[in-house]
């Protein structure tokens, strides 16, 4: 998976949260004008060079589309997972708590996609790591476990000073579906061109 760019203030390059594509942007100040004199205003849009589409920002904040500088879902994301994902993205900004809940959910119901029951993250996550999860996989996990649940029910960890820490979350479950989803998925489409020749000949070995 590629490195994620967010949208910044005066880039000239990052990914736009618009079409998600690595892209160059073009950034015009808006003007207000009489008529005889045009002054610049602290209002700025950027132009995507992939879509075509803008976004506005005051001063060095985005505000149209609502939405923060997360990464858009992994393309392999489970769609029982995408309604979560995509509404978190949508509220961050204004509330990470509210979106660090819904990433919260998302990664019970992906616990389901990965054959666990999806009713406890912390009794998935364990049955995982009995079955030979990658302790980086693990990790990844818990991490959204711990953020989601103080976004349920707020403890130790304050994601309404510490914004950065939701918007973390994102990157992690892109990262666990990366892992566990399509790399998988990859190496058993390129393992499926082999001949049949070939492909019986291993079933063979290891009957």
């Amino acid at each position: 998976m590629s490195k994620y760019y967010p949208p910044t203030f005066e880039e000239e390059k990052f990914h736009c949260i618009l079409c998600g594509v690595f892209a160059q942007q073009s950034w015009t100040t808006l003007k207000w004008s009489t008529y005889s004199h045009s002054y610049n205003t602290e209002f700025k849009f950027s132009k995507c060079s992939h879509c075509d589409e803008k976004s506005f920002w005051y001063k060095n904040r985005m505000i149209v589309p609502s939405e923060a500088p997360v990464p858009p879902p992994h393309l392999d994301l489970p769609k029982s997972c995408s309604t979560e994902y995509d509404e978190a993205r949508d509220i961050v900004a204004r509330s990470p708590r509210a979106a660090a809940a819904l990433l919260r959910l998302c990664v019970q119901k992906l616990m389901s996609e990965l054959g666990e029951k999806g009713k406890n993250i912390n009794d998935d996550i364990g049955s995982l790591v009995k079955k030979g999860l990658p302790i980086e996989v693990q990790q990844a996990l818990d991490y959204c476990r711990v953020i989601g649940n103080n976004g349920v029910h707020p403890g130790e960890i304050e994601l309404t000073d510490n914004p950065e820490i939701a918007h973390s979350l994102f990157e992690m479950i892109n990262f666990i579906v990366e892992d566990r989803i399509s790399r998988p998925k990859k190496v058993a489409e390129l393992y499926g061109k082999l001949p049949q020749g070939a492909l019986k000949a291993v079933e063979k070995r290891d009957a």
